[in-house]
């Protein structure tokens, strides 16, 4: 099992203080624990970051990494037991979430900014296939509050709760079993690019528009230094403040959804340049970055991870909800939200995206999460 996720409310609106499932699917053999983990900043990052650093430091545990209690990660029950069913659908898979949030301090990483991306991976530890789904950070859901049903946009839980909320929010939403997280900020993000030598991404005429201004940004607010403009369209070397900035575009066709596709993008290319460094690359980068990365994953877990980076691929990639089961309502006071007109279907069709599950039936609570939703965003919709 594993779980993890982190919150963060885009435009500063503060929320409120205060089943069964059957699945007939392919079987899957356990495999030991081999991961892939690549995090993410605005959307990315290489696990193997806190371990490299943990062995050579010859300590058990990093300042940045922390053991949650899976007891307190609201994984619903039908989910505990059927990833334990190896004729389960589930059953067999590895899922992490990846945050990367708009810290800028330290501090910030563990709690208290919002996570501009909120990703699950979903590696069959069978063949070693990954599928990256990005739960688009305006996504109207239940944020597990500790006070109780809290609706409101998914990415102010981590704000709220850090890392262990916006886990809970993902398995309680998602019927997930989530229990592992690596988050990432700016200049994490940065500092893994920059020491793999930069990555390759394609950039277009719009982008070429505001890829420097978000450059400008982030070092105004964050790095305090200079940056190199981007000049030229097309498929390019982009260094770690570029590819961070590029994450960050959100003013072109497709908004916020397109913008989580370019995360994607640039996990995926993270991945193509790790896979060419060797071990002492490896080594120098993760050392680098481990102070500005946040992770529940431990020594050993990473360990087995480096052995086996190459026999691990990104085979699919997505977003939650769907273009066709979405609505984006002004929700008054709450903003623009993402809402997912029946939350039931989404859930289904993850199942059905992640782990090839034709027959996954959600449980009730998410049936009751779905009716909530439907239920606040019904006053917002009725005019579209």
């Amino acid at each position: 099992m594993a779980a993890n996720q982190r919150p963060r409310n885009p435009q500063g609106n503060r929320p409120p203080q205060g089943g069964s499932r059957q699945v007939s699917a392919k079987r899957r053999k356990n495999s030991k624990g081999k991961i892939i983990l690549f995090a993410v900043e605005i959307v990315i990052i290489l696990i193997m970051v806190a371990v490299l650093y943990l062995v050579m430091t010859q300590s058990s545990e990093g300042p940045n990494m922390v053991t949650l209690d899976t007891k307190e990660l609201n994984i619903p029950t039908e989910i505990q037991e059927a990833v334990q069913d190896e004729e389960n659908a589930m059953h067999g898979y590895r899922n992490i979430a990846l945050f990367g949030v708009d810290a800028t301090t330290d501090s910030q990483l563990f709690k208290g900014s919002r996570s501009d991306s909120t990703m699950i991976a979903s590696i069959n530890m069978d063949t070693g296939d990954i599928k990256l789904v990005s739960i688009y950070r305006d996504t109207y859901l239940n944020l597990a509050s500790k006070e109780g049903d809290d609706y409101w946009k998914c990415n102010s839980a981590y704000s709220y709760g850090g890392a262990e909320q916006a886990i809970k929010m993902l398995n309680m939403n998602l019927d997930m079993d989530i229990t592992d997280f690596v988050t990432v900020g700016y200049k994490g993000l940065i500092k893994v690019i920059d020491g793999l030598g930069g990555v390759y991404i394609d950039v277009d005429s719009e982008e070429l528009k505001h890829i420097n201004n978000y450059q400008s940004t982030i070092v105004d607010d964050v790095l305090k230094t200079s940056y190199t403009k981007v000049t030229d369209t097309g498929s390019q070397l982009l260094n770690g403040l570029q590819a961070t900035a590029y994450c960050r575009i959100r003013y072109t066709k497709g908004d916020d959804f397109q913008r989580a596709a370019r995360q994607r993008e640039v996990l995926q290319a993270i991945e193509d340049q790790a896979k060419k460094a060797d071990l002492a690359t490896l080594t120098r980068v993760f050392n680098d970055a481990v102070g500005d990365i946040y992770t529940s994953l431990d020594t050993e877990t990473i360990l087995e991870l480096l052995a086996v980076i190459a026999d691990y691929e990104i085979v699919d990639e997505a977003g939650f909800p769907q273009e066709d089961m979405r609505a984006v309502p002004n929700m008054g006071a709450k903003g623009s939200c993402v809402v997912p007109v029946d939350l039931e279907s989404n859930v289904v069709w993850l199942h059905q995206f992640l782990f090839d599950d034709e027959e996954y039936e959600v449980t009730d609570n998410v049936k009751e999460y779905g009716a909530k939703i439907a239920a606040d965003a019904a006053p917002y919709l009725k005019n579209r």
